[in-house]
């Protein structure tokens, strides 16, 4: 089916207020957090192919993004399939040699598995199948799909469990408590993902509603959002919506590049209906190991990490707190101090990991001196020799002349 419109959204009247909104925010985390799944933020995944070509009636793009903005959807539970690829280097056994030196590797802040701040981030690559549902803003629950094993996170009130299956260990907070975690957890289902990639709606982006879909056996539109900016790793942002709800069923990120998807998030199954009180309910299992996540004023108890990082970490987190943004829109770079002149930074335990490291990149120079650059299929990052980084969802080129520019 050919395109509804090929219209700019941003010349819709009728949603001026809430786009003006989104430009502000875009200039600053577009497009960083579109992955922050860093991010932030998929190869296409079979069973959640487009099946049909629904007859919807005709609908704006400023009109299908009011109808994402209005949905109002607290009840489902379903099916979710996602997949990252970002194309990062196979390094063998090195990652796992770098682990067994780590102490509380593969945990969380408190050295439990069952953590959800450590369990969660492997969304951010390869395929995971994951169950979801949801009964308002007091009750959800996620569960990662692993090999003979399951991790759940449980929201019931003012409880929040984590529960890994394959260990047998609990994790367990308040709603206060965990708050912070929550923030900066990766975004896990089609509406998470949408809500980052709507923030790049501005006048550097080009949004059309591409005809119909099915999706988990609902009739769908679909949104695509593009950047007319040159420089940006990023292709295209395919959104599937539901017709009746407004909620974000699947959705797609293509690289500029082309090939497989970077994201692919949808959902296989998906019900509206208010989910059984008991889904939502948990009890340690016998013989489970329970870890209580302090208050913040009080301390992490349980914590396996050193009271005091190495240097290196202390100064990477002071050079994050002085983050600053160049460009605007699709082209933003994120820069900041590393706080390890020389290049690539080292620990005590570092060796010639920074030299493998650099092995890995591309040596580069310009008016802002020289460094190395990491390239993903969406993600460039530079580290220059004074310790600086420039990370962005740009060509390398792109990156450079950003470096050059903010010098």
């Amino acid at each position: 089916m050919a395109p509804y419109e090929s219209d700019d959204m941003t010349t819709a009247g009728e949603v001026d207020e809430p786009r003006s909104r989104r430009r502000r925010a875009a200039r600053y985390v577009v497009p960083v957090t579109v992955m922050g799944v860093a991010a932030a933020t998929i190869g296409l995944v079979p069973a959640l192919a487009d099946s049909g070509d629904p007859d919807l009636p005709e609908i704006t793009a400023a009109q299908l993004i009011e109808k994402i903005a209005a949905s109002d959807v607290e009840q489902l539970s379903g099916t979710v399939k996602i997949t990252t690829d970002l194309g990062l280097p196979d390094l063998g056994g090195l990652e796992d040699s770098l682990a067994s030196g780590a102490a509380g590797s593969g945990a969380g802040e408190d050295g439990s598995s069952a953590d959800p701040s450590a369990k969660l981030t492997e969304l951010a690559s390869g395929t995971h199948t994951l169950r979801v549902a949801a009964d308002g803003p007091d009750r959800q629950k996620l569960s990662l799909l692993e090999n003979a094993a399951e991790y759940s996170l449980i929201h019931n009130g003012k409880d929040v469990w984590g529960y890994d299956s394959k260990s047998n260990a609990v994790h367990h907070s308040t709603v206060e408590e965990s708050a912070k975690d929550r923030e900066h957890q990766p975004p896990a289902t089609p509406k998470d993902f949408a809500e980052e990639a709507l923030k790049a709606v501005d006048d550097t982006t080009s949004v059309t509603v591409d005809g119909t879909a099915q999706v988990a056996g609902r009739d769908a539109y679909k949104l695509v959002v593009k950047p007319r900016q040159s420089g940006s790793t990023v292709g295209a942002i395919s959104i599937a919506v539901d017709h009746r709800t407004g909620m974000p069923l699947k959705f797609t990120l293509t690289p500029a590049s082309g090939g497989a998807a970077v994201v692919d998030v949808g959902f296989t199954e998906v019900s509206f209906d208010k989910p059984a009180a008991s889904t939502f309910e948990f009890t340690p299992p016998k013989g489970a190991e329970v870890t209580e996540d302090s208050a913040p004023e009080h301390g992490r108890e349980h914590s396996a990490k050193p009271e005091k990082a190495p240097k290196s970490q202390e100064d990477l987190a002071k050079g994050l707190d002085g983050l600053k943004m160049l460009g605007e829109g699709w082209n933003s770079v994120a820069t900041f101090d590393s706080g390890s002149e020389g290049g690539l930074p080292t620990g005590e335990a570092g060796g010639d990991l920074d030299g493998f490291l650099g092995s890995l990149g591309d040596q580069v120079k310009g008016d802002f001196g020289t460094g190395t650059v990491f390239s993903t299929r969406l993600i460039n990052a530079l580290i220059t020799d004074d310790g600086t980084v420039y990370v962005g969802a740009v060509t390398k080129d792109a990156l450079v002349k950003a470096a050059d520019a903010g010098k």
